[in-house]
């Protein structure tokens, strides 16, 4: 077997996406931590990444892709066992249909951590507006967005999720209240239950001590202008 190594940094969701996909293939790689990605950035991932300079980057065999989403195609079209995406060509485009959802609004969900005042009210009132999108178009009565078992739609909205509940806890704000969204509330519970997911976590007091950290910085900066 080809060489297979991931670039990343630990608390991101973006890298989990991928790892979870690895995992659940059953393929075996080598994970590098960047040690330092916002000040000094490793010359492997400048050279593998060289238009984003952005993890995770996934290299096969010494051929380096990015973008996560991108990253979990590639990952199903190359090992075919355990499939993430439908065979049924309309659950299929379904399935794509939200994770470019996910990726075309999750800068508005992570910019929650930054955000303060008028900024997060404005903030936490849009990423409730998407939740509940998501909400009424997205599961319907699927217990994942894959069916009755994860797929790639549920590693893509799902990392999205799961960190959200930490951005909760930072920032001080309820998103997702289990009477406002029962179906995506339920979704989340079902997905951090499912063993490859559980199993392969960050440390929760360790993400939130990070956002917490992060976020402090961030808002000392906007202060101080």
């Amino acid at each position: 077997m080809a060489e297979l190594k991931i670039l990343g940094v630990w608390p991101s969701p973006f890298v989990y996406r991928v790892t979870w996909a690895l995992k659940h293939k059953g393929v075996n790689y080598e994970y590098i931590e960047e040690e330092d990605l916002f000040n000094n950035k490793s010359e492997l991932l400048l050279q593998s990444n060289p238009v984003k300079k952005k993890v995770p980057v996934l290299i096969h065999g010494g051929k380096p892709i990015a973008e996560s989403a991108v990253i979990l195609e590639y990952i199903e079209e190359t090992w075919l066992q355990n499939p993430l995406l439908p065979q049924d060509p309309y659950e299929r485009a379904m399935a794509r249909f939200w994770i470019k959802f996910g990726e075309d609004k999750a800068v508005t969900f992570f910019t929650i951590i930054r955000a303060v005042g008028e900024d997060l009210e404005k903030t936490t009132k849009e990423c409730k507006e998407l939740l509940q999108i998501m909400e009424k178009h997205g599961l319907g009565k699927k217990k994942f967005f894959g069916g009755e078992e994860i797929g790639m739609a549920d590693l893509a909205l799902g990392s999205i999720a799961c960190w959200l509940e930490i951005f909760e806890e930072v920032v001080g704000v309820k998103l997702i209240e289990p009477a406002s969204f029962p179906r995506l509330h339920q979704w989340i519970q079902n997905f951090k239950k499912d063993p490859l997911i559980k199993d392969n976590f960050p440390n929760r007091q360790k993400l939130i001590s990070f956002f917490k950290h992060r976020r402090e910085a961030i808002v000392a900066a906007a202060k101080a202008l």
